[in-house]
């Protein structure tokens, strides 16, 4: 699977990092990540590719290139509401743009609160055209103790989302 991980915005891209962090590592890693997401840390357990939001010829920018999935963890306001206009005018807003065009699967972790009625308009768009909306929301019935478990949580629902096997928390019903 290869798989596109863009990175917007400050708050929130240690999510994005962890999202990295627990793939699989037969899946091959293309990031995106915009000038306020350098802050993360180097991704250094992975063998991946790390491109700049300026550079819109990147390999990743093409259909051709065929990725598999993309999620942009975090999702800003300002990248969410490009992507439901159609705005490609940097490589995270063309990366989504492709999957939208190729009909693969998109996910957008938005993370603000809360949501204005342009933000939650933009959601409906971009949800009635088969993106997955899935902000960073906490399970409460999966009874976890620790923060680390509940980015795992999080983190597996997003993996869920886009078929990515794994075993991050205990699913409902198994003992």
């Amino acid at each position: 699977m290869k798989l596109a991980l863009v990175i917007t915005g400050a708050s929130g891209v240690e999510l994005g990092k962890k999202f990295v962090d627990f793939l699989p590592k037969d899946i091959e890693v293309h990031i995106v990540v915009s000038d306020n997401a350098l802050t993360v840390g180097s991704f250094e357990n992975r063998d991946v590719a790390i491109y700049r939001l300026a550079n819109i010829a990147a390999s990743i920018s093409s259909g051709s290139f065929q990725i598999d999935a993309t999620a942009i963890i975090p999702c800003s306001m300002n990248t969410l509401a490009k992507i439901a206009c159609g705005i490609s005018d940097n490589l995270a807003t063309r990366v989504a743009a492709v999957a939208l065009k190729e009909q693969k699967k998109l996910l957008l972790a938005p993370r603000e609160l809360p949501f204005s009625s342009i933000a939650l308009e933009n959601m409906h768009k971009l949800s009635s055209l088969g993106v997955i909306i899935a902000p960073p929301v906490m399970g409460y019935y999966s009874e976890n103790n620790t923060l680390e478990e509940m980015e795992k949580f999080i983190i597996g629902k997003w993996y869920d989302a886009l078929d990515i096997k794994h075993d991050l928390y205990k699913r409902w019903g198994c003992d």
